[in-house]
């Protein structure tokens, strides 16, 4: 996978296809190999770039004890900047969806469209941040892979294919226990966005799987009521890994999305 060098961090990447760029954001705590399924199908229509985030997947670079949203936002900024792109189509899932909200909060005329899968604009609220911390301690009580078994099962639908599971799996126990402690922390206290969400002029495709537990379709459905103009698109069959669990539908959404923001 080739690098590019963006300030104290080196972010490692996976591309196809040419023509405008779009930037894939994966969730917690996963990497860009997410995705694969996306690049494959959607090269027809732009250069897809799927990125590891910061201390996820081949991605180097120093880790602090919070990776912010906004750590993540500075970071896909420099990166758009350093392809030699002045603006993005960003595609983003669950906390990759915080860090595009981030992104729109700083530097809106780097979003050309966006799509939000799978994520939320609120906050944690107290329940929620106790259940980050939870998960740090689950995760350096029991090992990479008790979370793992745990969020394999959590993310996607009780349906889902082995080999989905088993991909989700892969990017957990990969992925680094100090990078899985500072995105928890990250999320924690990230900042409330759903008030921003009306200052959204870019065009806006929402999709949310109809069994996702985590973030479920009534949160999709308020977000999509606050954002002016835009789109929501429920998949069937799917848990919170929609790009992986219907890569097809998921795919065909994204790309008659595009089709439109470009007419």
């Amino acid at each position: 996978m080739p690098s590019i060098d963006v300030g104290d961090v080196s972010l490692s990447y996976s591309e196809s296809g040419s023509g405008p760029l779009a930037l894939f954001i994966h969730g917690y705590p996963l990497d860009a190999r997410m995705w694969r399924h996306q690049l494959e199908r959607l090269a027809d229509h732009r250069h897809c770039v799927a990125v590891d985030l910061r201390g996820s997947g081949k991605s180097e670079g120093e880790v602090a004890d919070s990776l912010s949203m906004e750590i993540h936002a500075e970071d896909m900024a420099a990166f758009i900047a350093a392809l030699g792109e002045e603006q993005a189509d960003v595609v983003a899932l669950s906390m990759g969806g915080y860090v595009a909200l981030a992104m729109w909060e700083r530097y809106p005329s780097l979003i050309r469209s966006l799509v939000l899968a799978d994520t939320q604009a609120k906050a944690d609220d107290d329940a929620g941040k106790a259940k980050r911390d939870a998960a740090k301690e689950f995760l350096v009580s029991d090992g990479r892979q008790a979370l793992a078994g745990a969020m394999a099962v959590a993310l996607t639908a009780p349906d889902s294919a082995v080999e989905v599971r088993a991909g989700v799996r892969e990017m957990i126990e990969s992925t680094e226990y100090e990078t899985i402690v500072a995105a928890l922390e990250g999320m924690k206290q990230r900042a409330d966005r759903t008030e921003m969400l009306g200052s959204i002029t870019a065009p806006t495709l929402i999709i949310v799987g109809d069994q996702d537990g985590v973030t479920p379709p009534a949160v999709a459905e308020a977000m999509a009521g606050a954002i002016p103009g835009s789109s929501l698109e429920v998949i069937s069959d799917a848990g919170h890994m929609t790009p992986m669990e219907q890569p097809d539908r998921f795919s065909t959404l994204v790309s008659d999305f595009w089709t439109r923001s470009d007419s």
